[in-house]
């Protein structure tokens, strides 16, 4: 059975030439970083070259770019070296309650060592209200941190506006980046962006690589202490290879996002506008006007939640069809409790446990999404059948 994969949120097989480039830096040119030695000074040159297309990629200076091991980690370093760094400014860290669960997770242990939080409310299509930003910003703010694009409903923030606030206020703006790098063009200067994150395997980069911008000036003491890698700002031996590769993604990406960002755009709206015909189906995130395109939403998201129906059976039902989606983020898909963004955005428990989240890519293509047109009403029809809540009144 041939598989199609629609989970190009969770990750992104690697590019065959950013495995290429890679390749070298694993068994040839396997110098560290911080030899002076001619092999040690090749991986050096290497380094800083992948730092350069980066910060190009984002209008930033290279000094300003530190790879890390993932974007977890970026945004662990993020909150927590803002904390603790400007402890003698404040206590209060502003972020969105949709945020990714190592952003909630930090906030969650930053107020146990006695940090204010704040979780700012979105409306139903999972949009933070700017003037909400503005309003909840207090004297003893130092950090906002709300995500560029939701991984789970595709929804796309105002960071400009948001970006625009912070600086006015003299508070600090981190965005998480992970899912829009690559898909929506950044210029971090345009957008008054301090700190931002982003993944190598979300662009067809290997894992193991990520990085976090630090803006010039900006305040932050390291999580991790050593020998001084990275600025002194990540102490470890770099991943260089993945490193490499990441920078190779952002290259590839670089030629061709227009193009393939306009492709994957008519592959999406076919598929809502398609799935919407479902009886009992609705979309998750922004909606998708008459005769329009989406808007506020990933190129390559649609998510959505179906009446009576479970979203692991729905999911384990598409995977026997030979189709791999998910039901919410991959880095919670295993807890069995509804999806705090969907329950942000107004729907119930009940509802929310009934979604599915479709992410296309580079491979997927309009036969695939004629097939998971062809089996998903198939598969709705057989669960709700078996549903043991098809008789209970919405």
């Amino acid at each position: 059975m041939k598989k199609i994969y629609l989970d190009y949120a969770a990750t992104t097989p690697a590019d065959p030439r950013v495995v290429k480039a890679m390749l070298p830096f694993l068994a040839e040119k396997f110098g560290n970083t911080m030899s002076l030695h001619a092999l040690g000074q090749e991986a050096k040159l290497a380094l800083e070259n992948s730092r350069q297309i980066i910060a190009d990629f984002i209008n930033a200076k290279p000094k300003e770019i530190i790879f890390t091991g993932s974007a977890t980690e970026s945004n662990n370093t993020a909150l927590k070296g803002i904390a603790f760094a400007n402890k003698q400014k404040g206590n209060h860290i502003i972020i969105s309650s949709i945020e990714h669960p190592c952003i909630m997770e930090s906030a969650k242990w930053l107020k146990l060592q006695g940090f204010e939080i704040t979780k700012l409310p979105v409306d139903k299509y999972g949009l933070v209200n700017s003037v909400d930003v503005k309003k909840a910003i207090k004297s003893h703010t130092i950090l906002v941190s709300v995500m560029h694009a939701s991984n789970e409903i595709g929804t796309i923030e105002p960071i400009a506006e948001i970006g625009k606030i912070c600086k006015d206020a003299g508070v600090y703006f981190h965005t998480d980046a992970s899912q829009s790098f690559g898909k929506i063009p950044i210029d971090v200067k345009k957008m008054n962006i301090d700190l931002l994150t982003a993944s190598s395997h979300k662009i067809y980069g290997p894992k193991g690589a990520g990085l976090l911008y630090i803006g010039n000036g900006v305040k932050i003491e390291p999580l991790l202490h050593g020998g001084g890698q990275e600025n002194g700002m990540r102490s470890s031996t770099i991943n260089l290879a993945s490193i490499v590769g990441f920078a190779k993604a952002v290259e590839i990406y670089k030629k061709g996002f227009k193009k393939e960002n306009s492709r994957l755009i008519k592959l999406r709206d076919k598929l809502i506008k398609s799935v919407l015909k479902i009886k009992g189906s609705h979309l998750n995130g922004p909606p998708l006007p008459a005769g329009r395109q989406a808007k506020n939403r990933l190129s390559n998201n649609a998510n959505f939640w179906f009446e009576f129906i479970e979203g692991e059976s729905l999911v384990m039902q598409l995977d026997l069809h030979g189709i791999e989606c998910s039901t919410g983020s991959a880095c919670s898909s295993v807890k069995l409790e509804p999806s705090y963004t969907l329950l942000a955005c107004g729907l119930k428990p009940q509802d929310a446990h009934g979604s599915l989240r479709i992410s296309l890519g580079r491979q997927t293509t309009e036969k695939d999404i004629n097939y998971l047109l062809k089996v998903l009403p198939k598969i709705i029809k057989q669960l709700r059948l078996m549903s043991p809540f098809k008789n209970e009144k919405k």
